[in-house]
């Protein structure tokens, strides 16, 4: 494959990963929003394992730097930018699974943004656990974002090692 066809791949693995996660995060915190009003007790969907709850987030990531919505979404465009940039440095040329982690990273970073340009909050809504012993509520854009640092964790520690099908 030549490489400008090995770049047009990664940019468009890049740009659907982005498009399928922001399209799926909105959709759900639509009918999450819809669906279940904030305040109401979850909804069980896997027992007490996973349950559904409608949560507003004006703070980061797991409630971190409480109330500061408009200024996290103004730090979102660095970011977003940034991972573009990295995509058209990097991205398109290395590891198929860095265009992936890129993708997902950029479909949830769009998908909170959003979130708080429009609500002056994320709207956050799976739930899981055991009991009282409860995990941060997300939603898809967390876990897309969630994966992407594993999956970078994975390309920076293994590098060249990478098997060639993941390459």
């Amino acid at each position: 494959m030549s490489d400008a066809a090995r770049r047009r791949r990664r940019w468009s693995l890049f740009a659907g990963l982005a498009a399928g996660v922001l399209i799926a995060d909105q959709l759900t915190k639509e009918w999450i929003r819809a669906n279940v009003p904030p305040g109401q007790p979850p909804v069980e969907v896997i027992g007490e394992y996973v349950r559904l709850i409608h949560t507003r987030n004006t703070g980061g990531i797991f409630g971190l730097f409480g109330e500061s919505a408009l200024v996290l979404a103004m730090a979102s465009t660095v970011v977003i930018a940034l991972i573009v940039v990295y995509q058209a440095r990097d991205g398109a040329r290395g590891p198929w699974l860095l265009a992936v982690a890129l993708g997902l990273l950029l479909g949830g970073a769009l998908g909170n943004f959003i979130d708080r340009l429009r609500f002056e909050h994320v709207t956050d809504f799976v739930d899981v656990g055991i009991g009282t012993l409860r995990w941060y509520t997300f939603n898809v854009a967390d876990a897309a974002i969630s994966i992407a640092i594993v999956l970078f964790l994975g390309v920076a520690v293994l590098g060249d090692r990478l098997p060639e099908r993941l390459r």
